[in-house]
């Protein structure tokens, strides 16, 4: 069980990931940035805390997979792992750039540590689930995590990935939903309406879990509940709020697809540093 310093120790390494997502952005001029902001919690317990992976040797064949389907988040995932050590943190601001490792949308065969090429919203579960199945055919005890956004639920090929994982009872395959309410074009539930997605899933025969996002002690444990469901998949919905650690931009879909200006990222790196302090005040 991990204690209060171990916590505290993996919030300043979102709130790290966070500077870090906000300085890239600004260096490529183009991406996304409510979404990584908003999923940099869940990125450092995943990177710091549940997945059994080595940065040293990142085509470890033990290793835990971790397939990210809402690809244009990546900036998250590749803050994450420069902070964990796969690559220097100085190459996060090469983001975007010609020849770059790090593109738009994660490559597989550009940076060693992604286990897909992601793009297309949708393809990621079916990706997972096919890893999950192959493991099991295998004998292999690696774990598959997939994270995935709300509004990539309106694709229909994620049902079929969804029936597919329920049908064969995947319990080495963990879902992590970000339920952070926006999509590029408006909110989800006027957009294309979710609700009930927890129900959807049960229906689906998948064990269900919903956490708030942000409390990273609570998430690691929902990762540990997962580990303990033998006879189906895991679902964790992951309540978060878009744009977290900068006010302004909270809960404002038009930041889905919008890269901060300088000025702007100025005033966003200003308000995340105090992150640290708040964190360190809480568990006084």
């Amino acid at each position: 069980m991990l204690s209060d310093v171990d916590i505290l120790r993996i919030e300043e390494r979102a709130a790290a990931i966070r500077r870090t997502i906000i300085e890239m952005l600004v260096a490529a001029g183009s991406g996304h940035t409510a979404g990584p902001l908003g999923m940099a919690d869940i990125f450092a317990a995943l990177y710091f805390s549940i997945l059994n992976h080595d940065p040293a040797h990142p085509e470890w064949a033990a290793r835990d997979r971790l397939i990210l389907s809402n690809g244009h988040i990546v900036p998250v995932r590749y803050a994450a792992m420069a902070h964990a050590g796969y690559f220097p943190v100085s190459e996060c601001l090469t983001l975007r750039k010609f020849g770059s490792r790090l593109q738009g949308h994660p490559e597989r065969l550009k940076l060693p540590g992604l286990e897909t090429t992601g793009g297309p919203l949708g393809s990621g579960l079916g990706q997972a689930a096919g890893i999950a199945y192959g493991a099991r055919m295998d004998g292999a005890k690696f774990r598959v995590y997939c994270a995935m956004s709300d509004g990539e639920h309106d694709a229909g090929n994620v049902w079929e990935s969804v029936m597919f994982a329920g049908a064969n009872r995947l319990s080495n395959l963990t879902v992590i939903i970000d339920r952070n309410n926006i999509q590029i074009n408006g909110m989800t539930e006027q957009v294309m309406p979710l609700e009930g997605l927890r129900a959807k899933y049960e229906a689906f025969n998948w064990h269900v879990l919903e956490v708030d996002g942000h409390n990273i002690a609570a998430i690691i444990s929902m990762v540990n509940q997962a580990k303990a469901i033998y006879e189906k998949p895991t679902c964790i919905i992951a309540h978060t709020i878009p744009g977290k650690g900068v006010k302004e931009i909270e809960f404002d879909y038009k930041w889905h697809g919008k890269p901060p200006s300088y000025e702007e990222a100025q005033k966003f790196l200003a308000e995340l540093r105090t992150m640290k302090g708040k964190i360190t005040s809480e568990h006084q």
